[in-house]
């Protein structure tokens, strides 16, 4: 059945588009080709909270940090070799800022997937997901007084991120999705 990649396994994800044993390489590998993509096409809007919930929904939390830190480093290396951002102390740090702000995403994804109940999964996903752009959100908006930038943090940026976030989370589900459905081989090793 296509849904089985949302229903919980015993070792608490939620997302299994591969074998177990593949999990961490296919996590990696998609969330920074899509971390990639999203860099080119929102430079800083890239949605980090949706990496970090669907990290934490196929891996256990040091796995998942690990991917959401590579997928930051991604980020990073397009911003300030392609993208030219400015090498100075301000832009280093709000780079900084947000790869921690990722991170604690992911820490937040991880602890409430924990915590919640094993069904309902995509309502579990959204709820997640609330949490960890809030939590994003309230580490950025934390760096403001001594980094400045508060004029990025109107309803309408906040809400426009926001949606951003969703949509990839939407994506990330749907390509796992399909992942699954075209890996029969992932399907038996499950089954087993």
């Amino acid at each position: 059945m296509a849904l089985d990649i949302l229903a919980s396994r015993g070792d608490g994800t939620r997302l299994h588009p591969v074998a177990p044993r593949l999990a961490p390489m296919f996590c990696f590998a998609l969330l920074t080709a899509s971390c990639a993509l999203a860099s080119f096409a929102f430079a800083c809007a890239t949605p980090f909270a949706a990496f970090a919930v669907a990290a934490a929904a196929m891996l256990s939390l040091r796995p998942a940090l690990l991917v959401v830190a590579g997928a930051w480093l991604v980020n990073q290396t397009i911003g300030f070799g392609m993208l030219h951002y400015p090498v100075d102390g301000h832009t280093i740090a709000w780079g900084f800022v947000i790869g921690a702000a990722a991170l604690l995403a992911t820490v937040a994804s991880s602890t409430l997937l924990a915590l919640l109940p094993r069904g309902r999964t995509s309502v579990v996903l959204a709820t997640t997901l609330v949490v960890a752009y809030a939590t994003y959100e309230i580490a950025l908006l934390a760096a403001t007084p001594f980094l400045g930038g508060e004029g990025a943090f109107t309803a309408a940026i906040v809400a426009r991120i926001g949606l951003t976030s969703a949509i990839w989370l939407a994506g990330l589900v749907a390509v796992c999705g399909i992942v699954r459905l075209v890996d029969p081989a992932g399907r038996k090793a499950m089954s087993a």
